[in-house]
């Protein structure tokens, strides 16, 4: 979901800020790898090596605790992997982005006969805000940390970015926030208070939702591809008709990647309308 490709970006982009935020750690000489392990393939959602002490940091965003293989599982699975591959020392960390009462989110090993396995859990709300509004990369995921004026640490989060003078960087790290705060927040507030001129900036943002759509339509989920087709369409025209809202859910997952395409040329709620009657 766009929820995970925004942690990706934001990971990938500025691996040394998670080093340091989740290790603790000033790196140097980092490089970020190619998320992909063989054998049979699957894909890890960031991976970066510290090229001086030769250690990997093995990023995975959450945004529910339920996933098909159980979560323990997996982290198993990467682990052998990445040892196989890279014979060094690898830090596993889950970051849950969405505050939940599951025990899920409290578990941090995998058990079974003759073999475990532990890695590190972040609840993002259960985290100090202030390490995250201090470093400008981490400011998408401040928006759900810990507080207890949420509204309130929002409109700091905005004003943050917002200050910003880089318009690429402020563009795209405002996209972000538009989309990570929607796990916590009213849509209309967040966009209420992010600036349209500073979403215009975001030069990132349209791949990263396309790349949602696409990750939906090959799992085969048109639930999935209908939240972020939802989402962009919000961006680009505010508040969508309920009844146009309806026949968009009815759509397939090829009318749906045919819209996640053809909304990129649309100014007005009309354009959409005409499209799903005619397109």
């Amino acid at each position: 979901m766009a929820y995970d490709n925004i942690c990706k970006y934001l990971a990938e982009e500025y691996p040394s800020e998670f080093f340091q935020w989740v290790l603790g750690e000033e790196p140097r000489d980092i490089q970020v790898l190619k998320a992909e392990l063989s054998a049979e393939p699957i894909q890890a959602d960031a991976l970066s090596v510290l090229q001086s002490t030769n250690q990997i940091l093995h990023l995975e965003f959450q945004t529910l605790p339920q996933s098909e293989p159980p979560l323990p599982f997996r982290m198993l699975d990467y682990w052998v992997r990445l040892q196989r591959k890279y014979r060094c020392r690898i830090d596993q960390v889950v970051i849950f982005l969405k505050s939940t009462t599951s025990q899920m989110v409290f578990n941090n090993e995998f058990r079974d006969t003759n073999t475990w396995h532990s890695y590190r859990v972040i609840r993002l709300w259960e985290q100090d805000p202030q390490p995250l509004l201090a470093n400008r990369a981490l400011l998408p995921l401040a928006t759900l940390a810990r507080s207890n004026n949420p509204n309130q640490l929002l409109e700091q989060v905005v004003a943050q970015v917002d200050n910003i003078e880089e318009k690429p960087l402020r563009g795209n790290l405002a996209a972000c926030v538009d989309v990570l705060a929607g796990l916590r927040f009213d849509q209309e507030l967040v966009r209420r208070l992010l600036s349209e001129e500073v979403m215009e900036e975001s030069v990132t943002y349209q791949d990263i939702i396309q790349k949602g759509v696409q990750k939906g339509i090959q799992r085969g989920k048109q639930e999935e591809a209908v939240l972020i087709v939802m989402r962009l369409l919000t961006l680009r025209l505010g508040l969508i008709d309920p009844v146009l809202q309806q026949q968009i859910e009815g759509l397939s997952i090829t009318r749906l990647e045919e819209l996640s395409e053809a909304l990129l040329n649309f100014e007005t709620a009309t354009d959409l309308a005409v499209w799903l009657e005619h397109g």
